[in-house]
């Protein structure tokens, strides 16, 4: 099971994004084991400083685009291009 992290406030592109990862893992069937990541401290940990982000099996996809710009390093992150 591969793990996913969303580094983000809680705005609505972050939700987004969750909603966004949770589809594409879906289609591919991915099992995640998915969670939020909202305070700032922890945020930055992930070297995330602009949101939303995603953090998929450790590694840090390009961060603080429309969750849409998100999905092609999602995917290739997640080893399923």
């Amino acid at each position: 099971m591969k793990s996913a992290k969303i580094p983000g406030t809680g705005c609505a592109n972050c939700r987004n994004t969750i909603r966004l990862i949770d589809k594409a893992a879906t289609a591919r069937g991915i099992e995640l084991q998915r969670g939020k990541v909202e305070g700032i401290r922890d945020i930055v940990t992930y070297g995330v400083v602009s949101t939303p982000g995603a953090v998929i099996a450790g590694k840090a996809a390009p961060a603080g685009g429309v969750p849409q710009q998100l999905l092609e390093p999602i995917r290739s992150v997640a080893g399923h291009a």
